[in-house]
């Protein structure tokens, strides 16, 4: 009773203050409050079922990875069309440019265009564009955290800053 008691203070104290996260990474990937509070909740059941196997490493990065694992394990069974994304050498070419529209976007005054070119993004893509430019990973923990190669990360984050910047660009136009 007292270990039980003893691990569910130290999961506490080094798991719950990563709810924020976690949440903001669930939000992202299934584009919708609810199933996202749902997902944070599956992964927090997960993450205090094998809590044992947590071993003092990065508590945000071992929760994210399990509410990433969780997500996509929702979205393959819920939404498996969204899983697939087609390569299309003009979206997903990369030119010199060397900006960085979502951070500029994320400066600007017009969030709402920010969050909706996101929700734009296949999962893939806004999964990495979240964990680096909302939640400060770095491209190695991006790589642990989605399992991939950090290759991969760089190669997605790419395809995603320049699918960011055609979708603003493009709605830029659209404003009057």
């Amino acid at each position: 009773m007292v270990e039980e008691k003893d691990t569910l203070a130290r999961f506490e104290q080094t798991i719950l203050p990563h709810t924020d996260a976690a949440y903001n990474l669930a939000r992202w990937l299934t584009r919708n409050d609810h199933d996202a509070e749902d997902m944070v909740q599956e992964a927090y059941l997960r993450a205090f079922r094998f809590f044992s196997t947590f071993h003092g490493m990065d508590a945000r990065a071992w929760l994210l990875t399990i509410v990433r694992n969780t997500c996509y394990t929702w979205l393959h069974q819920n939404r498996a069309h969204e899983m697939t994304t087609l390569f299309d050498e003009e979206i997903h070419s990369v030119d010199t440019d060397t900006s960085n529209p979502a951070t500029l976007a994320m400066r600007s005054a017009d969030h709402r265009i920010l969050t909706q070119a996101l929700d734009e993004l296949p999962v893939e893509f806004r999964e990495v564009v979240v964990l680096r430019d909302l939640e400060g990973f770095s491209y190695k923990e991006i790589a642990g955290i989605a399992n991939i190669p950090t290759g991969t990360v760089m190669s997605r984050l790419a395809r995603a800053t320049e699918r960011l910047k055609n979708i603003l660009c493009a709605k830029s136009m659209e404003k009057p």
